[in-house]
């Protein structure tokens, strides 16, 4: 059997261009997200196995990996993707999508290195990759939970390189700017509303108006990154926040 890998988040989007990735290079993939249906087809198609899972609550955090452990017997590589936008001004943004928010893109992920430690610890070895955003290094108006949620993913990120570097695990984090996923393409209409601008005007002078290269990211592209990361050709990489940003942070 080969490596053990646990992708959230991972019916659609960025973390479904994951677990295809790792399964092409021959992982088994734990396929969690709470979308039952789109869920297990991605499943179903890279042979690996579906957990519904809320990542809101602790137990299923606890379940996640207690389950993989317990089908696999071991778990090298944790992909903590799994997140949601929400886009509203401080004043107006309702507090129950802040705690959601946090729960399921900051404390989630903590709860999930949290159990999955120890094991990676005895074999020592493990990869911890975070997807996080450019917003976990620059803000947006209108994005307060999502932007906080992430600049703290990025400090956990940090802080499990530094107490994971003794036992052979890594933890980094990316930063994509804006992704071609079904989270973005929901984006525009909001962000349409509380611009003032024509929905079709959104990419072009909102999501693309900072970067070198204006087009969105594909997926895939972050997929290959993470699959370098999870290599044993980046042992020597822990820590880092690897922008892929079209340029966003070159200014």
């Amino acid at each position: 059997m080969g490596r053990v890998a646990v992708v959230t988040g991972a019916a659609s989007g960025i973390g479904r261009a994951i677990a295809e990735r790792l399964a092409r290079g021959g992982d088994q993939v734990v396929v969690a997200d709470i979308q039952a249906e789109r869920g297990q087809a991605v499943a179903r198609s890279i042979g690996g196995l579906f957990l519904c899972l809320d990542l809101r609550r602790r137990e299923d955090c606890r379940r996640l990996i207690a389950e993989t452990l317990e089908r696999f017997g071991a778990l090298h590589i944790l992909i903590n993707n799994a997140g949601f936008q929400h886009i509203d001004p401080i004043e107006a943004f309702p507090e129950e999508i802040w705690e959601a928010m946090l729960a399921v893109m900051l404390t989630a992920p903590f709860l999930l290195i949290k159990y999955a430690w120890p094991a990676m610890k005895a074999q020592r070895w493990g990869r911890i990759v975070n997807i996080a955003s450019i917003h976990g290094l620059v803000a947006s108006p209108f994005k307060s939970a999502y932007v906080a949620a992430k600049h703290g993913l990025i400090g956990l990120t940090r802080v499990a390189a530094l107490e994971g570097g003794p036992y052979g695990i890594t933890a980094n984090a990316i930063c994509p700017a804006y992704v071609r996923t079904p989270l973005v393409e929901n984006q525009i209409q909001d962000q349409a509303r509380m611009r003032g601008l024509p929905p079709e005007e959104v990419v072009e002078k909102i999501m693309l108006e900072p970067a070198a290269i204006r087009r969105l990211i594909e997926p895939e592209e972050v997929a290959a990154l993470v699959a370098y990361l999870c290599s044993e050709e980046a042992s020597a990489v822990t820590g880092a926040a690897w922008t892929i940003d079209l340029g966003w942070t070159a200014r």
